[in-house]
C-alpha cells in the first residue's frame, strides 16, 4: 500500500492576517470546525454556495490527511435582520409576510432547497446541521450569564457593550467611519458597534417567532446563535471557524466578543478564523460587485441546471480559483469550466475502458497533490497536477485511476462516476429530449454526407430554436450543448 504523504498543513488565519501552521488543538478529539450556514428565507445564490464548496474542500483535505473531523453547520431560521449590520426587519419574518406563508414553512422549504444544492455540488454533509430555533433556551441562558457585566437594556432589546471586552473588532482589522456607517444608529446605544443580544417584540405586534425571556417577549439577535451552538457542540476553544469574507467585518467580531464575555477571557473561541472571498458578477459596463440577494437578480444553482449546465461545472469553477481570491461569474467562465469538466470525464471514461484490474496510486503524484492542498488549500495548483496525471503514459492505466480516486477524495468532482451522458442536461425549457436530439443529429450527418446543406442547416436551426447549440468541429467531439 502506498504511504500517505504528510506535508505540513498551512492555513490563512484571518485573525493574524497570516499563514500559520495548523495542528489540532486536541488531537484526541480531532479537528473541530464550525461553519456559518444559510439564513433560510430565500434560495441560496451561487455566491453563498461558494462558501460551502470552500468549507467542503477544507473538510476533505483534513479528512484525507488523516484527521478525525467534527463539522457543524448552522441553519439560521430566526434573528438575521435585513442588514448584516444588525438593523432592519427580521429576514424570516419579512419573507413569510411577502410569501403569505407560515415562517416555519418558509424555513422548511428553503432548508430543503439548500440541502439539495449541497447534494448537487457533491458537498459532504456536516457531522451536524444545527438549527437556531432548536437552541432558544440555551441562547437565553448564555445571555443571562453575560448580561450583568457586558450588556444593557433599551426599550427595544438587550444590547452588548463592546467596550467591555478586549480588542473588539481585531478580526475585522482597522475600523473607519465607513465601516461604522454600515450600522444604523439606535437611540440609547452607548457605542455605534454595540449589537443586539435579544430583540423585544414591538408593543402591540406579535411575531410568528417569539419567546419569553427576562427582557420581555422577543427573539435572539443573529450573532448569539453561533456562539451558543459552537460552544455546545465543539467546546471552546475549537479549531476552525469559517464563513464568507463579509462575516469578517461585523458578525464574527460580535461572535468573538460574546465568546470573550462568556469565558471571561481574551480567547476568540476559535483558533483559526477562515474566510472565502466574494463571487463577483460584472454588468454590461464591466462594473463588478458581489452577488447578493438584496441587490436582486442573483443566480441560483437550479437556474444553471435548468439551463442545462451540470452543477459540478460550478464546483470546478470554484476550485479553479483560490478561495481567498475574488471569483468572477460569467457565462464565459462557466462555459470554460464545463468544457474542462467534459475533457476530464472523457479522459477518465477512456482510461476506465482500458483498465483490466486495480492499481496503486504512485506516491510522487500523491505527494504533489498533498503539497498543493497543504498550501492553504491551493486547488488551482492541484488541478493541473490532475491533468498531468491523467496524461502520464509512463504510468499504467490502473495506477492512474488509483491516483485519480485520491485526487477526487480531495476535489470532490466525482470523476470516476460521471459519464458523458450525465453532463448532457436538457435545458428545462428545451422542446426536445436527448434521444430526439441525437436522432436529429444523425439525420444531419446524413444530410451533410449527401451534401444536402439546406436540410443540414434547417436541422441546425430547429435545434437552436429548441435551446440546443450544434457544435460543428468541436475538438471534444461533443456535437451539441445546451445554449446558456
Amino acid at each position: 500500500m502506498t504511504a500517505q504523504p504528510s506535508a505540513p498543513l498551512t492555513l490563512y488565519n484571518s485573525l493574524s492576517r497570516s499563514l500559520e501552521a495548523f495542528a489540532p488543538l486536541d488531537p484526541a478529539r480531532g479537528v473541530r470546525v464550525y461553519s456559518c450556514g444559510p439564513t433560510v428565507y430565500n434560495y441560496a445564490h451561487l455566491g453563498n454556495l461558494r462558501a460551502y464548496v470552500f468549507t467542503d474542500t477544507l473538510s476533505r483535505v483534513l479528512s484525507w490527511k488523516g484527521h478525525k473531523l467534527t463539522h457543524v453547520i448552522n441553519i439560521t431560521d430566526v434573528g438575521h435582520l435585513t442588514s448584516d449590520a444588525d438593523s432592519g426587519d427580521d429576514k424570516m419574518e419579512k419573507a413569510a409576510r411577502a410569501q403569505a406563508m407560515s415562517i416555519w414553512d418558509v424555513a422548511a422549504h428553503y432548508t430543503a432547497a439548500f440541502k439539495s444544492n449541497v447534494a448537487d455540488l457533491n458537498i459532504r454533509e456536516p457531522s451536524r446541521w444545527s438549527v437556531a430555533t432548536d437552541h432558544i433556551a440555551e441562547m437565553i441562558d448564555f445571555a443571562k450569564k453575560i448580561a450583568p457585566d457586558h450588556c444593557y437594556e433599551l426599550d427595544n432589546g438587550l444590547y452588548f457593550d463592546v467596550s467591555t471586552v478586549p480588542d473588539y473588532g481585531r478580526l475585522a482589522g482597522a475600523q473607519d467611519d465607513a465601516a461604522e456607517g454600515r450600522i444604523d444608529p439606535v437611540a440609547g446605544k452607548r457605542h455605534p458597534q454595540d449589537f443586539a443580544i435579544w430583540r423585544k417584540s414591538p408593543p402591540g405586534e406579535q411575531r410568528q417567532m417569539e419567546w419569553h425571556s427576562p427582557w420581555g417577549m422577543g427573539a435572539p439577535g443573529w450573532h448569539l446563535e453561533c456562539s451558543v451552538m459552537s460552544l455546545k457542540y465543539l467546546g471552546a476553544p475549537f479549531d476552525i471557524h469559517t464563513g464568507g469574507i463579509d462575516h469578517r467585518e461585523i458578525h464574527h467580531p460580535n461572535e468573538i466578543a460574546q465568546n470573550q464575555a462568556y469565558c471571561g477571557c481574551a480567547d476568540s473561541g476559535s483558533h483559526f478564523w477562515m474566510h472565502n472571498n466574494f463571487l463577483v458578477a460584472r454588468d454590461t459596463d464591466g462594473r463588478g460587485g458581489k452577488m447578493s440577494k438584496s441587490a436582486g437578480g442573483f443566480t441560483t444553482l437550479q437556474s444553471l441546471i435548468d439551463a442545462g449546465v451540470h452543477p459540478l461545472a460550478y464546483r470546478l469553477m470554484c476550485l479553479s480559483a483560490h478561495y481567498r481570491s475574488e471569483l468572477e461569474f460569467s457565462a464565459e467562465n462557466l462555459g470554460a469550466a464545463l468544457t474542462r469538466l467534459k475533457r476530464l470525464v472523457m479522459t477518465v471514461q477512456a482510461l476506465k475502458a482500458k483498465a483490466s484490474g486495480s492499481g496503486t496510486a504512485p506516491y510522487p503524484w500523491l505527494k504533489r497533490l498533498d503539497e498543493a492542498v497543504s498550501d492553504d488549500l491551493n486547488t488551482p495548483k492541484a488541478l493541473p497536477v490532475l491533468d498531468e496525471l491523467l496524461a502520464e503514459k509512463s504510468l499504467s492505466v490502473e495506477d492512474r485511476l488509483a491516483a485519480l480516486a485520491e485526487f477526487d477524495d480531495v476535489l470532490g468532482l466525482k470523476l470516476l462516476d460521471l459519464t458523458r451522458e450525465d453532463l448532457r442536461l436538457k435545458p428545462k425549457d428545451a422542446a426536445l429530449d436527448a434521444a430526439t436530439i441525437e436522432g436529429r443529429l444523425a439525420e444531419r450527418r446524413e444530410a451533410r454526407a449527401a451534401k444536402d446543406f439546406a436540410r443540414s442547416d434547417a436541422i441546425r436551426d430547429e435545434l437552436a430554436a429548441a435551446g440546443i447549440d450544434v457544435m460543428d468541429g468541436d475538438p471534444l467531439g461533443w456535437e451539441w450543448k445546451p445554449l446558456l
